[in-house]
């Protein structure tokens, strides 16, 4: 099970919160500020005793521009909500590249696409574009992206169900089933990753055939159960939360064993505590 913990291990790098500082909103703890912007915050008078405080979260899209402006991150011209420990209502929004620099909760959707043949279960795969920002290159879930602020997972796999894959909206809603939610914090070049991932399972027809429709896929292909399993154990071409998903994926199938020891491994490790600790 080493090829597959290793992915577990490399999601979970964080040490929180290290050398980061606390940043509250309205006094919830709500993320861990790189040292990067530590100084721009300061200057916008948000110290405090052992981190940072905003009593006002309207602001926190405009916080999230003049770091734009000072060029402490490239923007993604997308909104994002910013969650606390406690989930809904979300405290605020920011710019979706600001996220990893605040150490704010990301929340994505993946989604299975499943084909099920007399020779057994293939998967649709999708190869993310060369001129994609993050990851160019990686092969990647036939669906999977951010969830926008405002919407919720269910509406924005709908969203990113057809402008990836030109995939339905009918057909992902009275088919994709929610199986799970995983949990990781690493380090990353942008800052800390701190994602929660809901995935979901699509089966579709033989017939089906996956099209390109926003320019951030190159290709789909439809591979077998058993060569994405290597792909995974042995390589490194997935993006690296797939393979996540993905072992999630080996474990509900039964190629992997959940009641062994290793099985269990990994299963407490998709959620995320194995390897972030507290400091």
């Amino acid at each position: 099970m080493n090829g597959f913990m290793r992915h577990i291990e490399a999601c979970n790098t964080a040490i929180l919160p290290g050398d980061r500082r606390v940043f509250r909103i309205e006094g919830e703890v709500v993320g861990y500020v790189d040292p990067r912007i530590a100084p721009s915050l300061e200057a916008m008078g948000l110290a405090d005793a052992d981190g940072f405080s905003l009593n006002a979260p309207e602001r926190l899209e405009a916080i999230g521009e003049e770091l734009a402006r000072q060029g402490l991150y490239r923007t993604h011209n997308e909104l994002f909500d910013v969650w606390g420990a406690d989930g809904e209502p979300p405290l605020g929004r920011i710019d979706r590249g600001a996220l990893p620099l605040f150490g704010f909760i990301g929340v994505g959707v993946h989604l299975n696409g499943l084909v099920r043949r007399e020779d057994g279960l293939h998967l649709w795969i999708g190869r993310r574009a060369r001129d994609k920002r993050l990851d160019p290159g990686k092969l990647d879930h036939l669906v999977a992206g951010g969830v926008p602020a405002g919407l919720t997972p269910d509406v924005a796999i709908l969203k990113e169900a057809e402008e990836e894959a030109s995939l339905p909206a009918d057909v992902v809603r009275r088919g994709a089933k929610k199986v799970g939610v995983l949990h990781y914090a690493l380090e990353r070049a942008e800052g800390l990753r701190r994602d929660r991932l809901i995935c979901y399972d699509l089966l579709l027809p033989d017939s089906f055939q996956p099209v390109p429709a926003d320019g951030e896929v190159e290709e789909f292909l439809l591979l077998p159960i058993a060569e994405i399993f290597r792909l995974v154990r042995d390589t490194d071409e997935f993006k690296f939360n797939v393979n996540l998903v993905l072992i999630d994926l080996f474990l509900r199938e039964g190629l992997i064993d959940e009641r062994s020891e290793a099985g269990e491994a990994l299963r407490q490790g998709l959620q995320g505590d194995s390897a972030v600790t507290s400091a």
